[in-house]
Parts: C-alpha cells; sequence; structure tokens
C-alpha cells in the first residue's frame, strides 16, 4: 500500500515548501529559517529514533556517508534555491532549473550506480520537461522581458543546489542502501546544519520574529516536509530507481500552482493546464510498473 501512496503523498508534501516559503518570508531570513528548520527536524527525527529504537550505523564510514549525504540532499540544494529565489531569480527560471534534475539524474545513474532506462522513461523524462517549460512559459516570456541583470551569480547558484541534489540523491541510492532510515535521516539533518549554519551567520541577520505566522509555517515545515516529505524521498529512494524518484520533481511546479489558485487566489494558466497534462504523462512513463524490467522480469510480472 505504502509503495502505491508514497509517490503522490510526496508531491504533495514536497510541494508545499515553496507554500510555506511564501507564508515565511515576511517573517525571516531565509537561511536563518532552514538553520531553524534543520535544527528542529533533527531533534525530531532523534526522538523518533529513541522511541522506534532505530539503530544507529555500526561503522564509522556509514555515519560518514549519511552526513554527508544531508549535506548535498539537503544542506547546499535548498541555501543555494532559497538564496536565488532571495536574490530575486524568477520563480519561473528556477522552476526551469529545478526541471533539469530529472534529466540529469537519468544521465549520470548509469555511470555512477549502473542504472539505465528503457526508452519509454526516457521519452517520459524528455516530455516532463516539455511540460514545465508550457506551463510556466509566460512567466518565463516575462523574465525574457525585463532581463536578468545582476542575477548570474544567484542563477549559477541555483544550478549548482540542482547539482548538488541529483549527486545527493545519487550518493544515497549508492551507499545508503541498508540501515534505518530514522538514524540516517538524523543524521542527514546534521549534515544539512554544517552548510546551513556557517551560511546564515555570514549573509543574514538571523531574523525570526517568531510570531504564530513563522511558528506555523516551521512547524508544517519541520513536520509536514522535513520528516514526512524527506522520510518519503529517502524511502523511494531505496525502493527504486533514482530516475523515478527525482522525475517525480516534475510535478512540482504544477501542484504548487494548483496550490496557490486555491490559498492565494492566483490564476491559473492554459500554458499551465496544458503543461500539467504533458507533465503527468511524461511521469507516468516514467513510473509505470513495467517501465525499468528486464524482459524476464515483465514476462514474471504478466
Amino acid at each position: 500500500m505504502l509503495d502505491r501512496l508514497a509517490p503522490a503523498l510526496f508531491v504533495l508534501l514536497w510541494s508545499t515548501g515553496w507554500i510555506v516559503a511564501k507564508y515565511a518570508a515576511a517573517h525571516a531570513d531565509p537561511i536563518t529559517f532552514l538553520a531553524v528548520r534543520h535544527t528542529l527536524a533533527a531533534i525530531a527525527f532523534l526522538a523518533v529514533c529513541f522511541v522506534m529504537g532505530a539503530k544507529w550505523p555500526k561503522s564509522r564510514g556509514q555515519f560518514g556517508h549519511a552526513i554527508l549525504s544531508g549535506v548535498f540532499l539537503h544542506g547546499f540544494y535548498l541555501v543555494g534555491v532559497w538564496y536565488a529565489i532571495g536574490q530575486g531569480v524568477p520563480a519561473g527560471l528556477s522552476g526551469i532549473i529545478a526541471g533539469l534534475q530529472p534529466l540529469l539524474t537519468a544521465m549520470v545513474a548509469p555511470l555512477f550506480i549502473g542504472e539505465r532506462l528503457q526508452p519509454a522513461q526516457k521519452l517520459g523524462l524528455v516530455l516532463g520537461f516539455a511540460g514545465i517549460l508550457i506551463a510556466i512559459s509566460p512567466q518565463l516570456l516575462d523574465v525574457f522581458d525585463r532581463g536578468l541583470a545582476g542575477l548570474a551569480f544567484p542563477v549559477l547558484i541555483n544550478l549548482v543546489a540542482m547539482t548538488s541534489v541529483t549527486y545527493g540523491t545519487l550518493y544515497q541510492k549508492r551507499h545508503l542502501q541498508e540501515g534505518d532510515l530514522f538514524s540516517i535521516a538524523t543524521l542527514q539533518f546534521v549534515g544539512a546544519l554544517i552548510v546551513t549554519v556557517p551560511f546564515a551567520l555570514v549573509l543574514e541577520d538571523l531574523r525570526f520574529d517568531w510570531t504564530h505566522q513563522a511558528v506555523l509555517a516551521m512547524a508544517w515545515s519541520v513536520f509536514g516536509i522535513s520528516m514526512g516529505a524527506v522520510g518519503l524521498l529517502l524511502y523511494l529512494i531505496r525502493r527504486g530507481q533514482v530516475s523515478r524518484a527525482a522525475s517525480l520533481i516534475y510535478l512540482m511546479p504544477p501542484v504548487v500552482a494548483v496550490e496557490a489558485a486555491i490559498l492565494f487566489g492566483e490564476p491559473l494558466t492554459l500554458p499551465m493546464i496544458v503543461g500539467t497534462v504533458i507533465v503527468v504523462a511524461g511521469v507516468y512513463l516514467v513510473n509505470r510498473r513495467s517501465a525499468g524490467l528486464s524482459p524476464e522480469q515483465k514476462k514474471r510480472a504478466a
């Protein structure tokens, strides 16, 4: 049951990160918000480990793998994206950069972990990226009209963040296929703090006003996203191809658009609707049950 529900739950929970960011922006510096979020997530996962009797890695190497995966998967990735958007990188352009992750993952996975895709999965990845291009085309046209003067460095940071989460995903698949997911998640958020705290101290004033809006945004970030969505992501990476897990990123812009329309009254455009249909078709091709199976495995599954 969890195998069937996990992808949809992951998309729903992870997509709310953009909504939370919009609520929290007026109440906290972005990297400071992330530092507090990672700290509370590490504490929360640690409490779960004690309650559940989770087993910790038996070697220093496994401890190191868990912490280092968090450096890339949560640390550099989220700091880079939040910093870039805070410096004025348009959400549409950031969405396109995020959409490069599944393509990059599929390109690198054969070299890094020996994962190969079937033709239908490759087609699905291309369709998904095309769907995102169509969905946010009005935003992109607006970006081109206004130009990106002065944003070269933040855009570069956004690109580095995308490569960081790609590497973190592959690193997770290669080195952390065994072990308790609760203890691994705890150590990953320790790794995220190693990155986030120094950047917050150097770049920001550590502003966090602790209003009820900020506290509620933080609570959902910790329990809904850091624990719920991240836990599901780790589960999906362990249970299947990293390219399948990464392809779910394609669904984020359309789902966020729907959530923004409901919560903030933002309009749903025709390109968004058409692009969403194409994105869903692409993700289906990548994740359908027989995708990625050898001919012998398909016969046994029939």
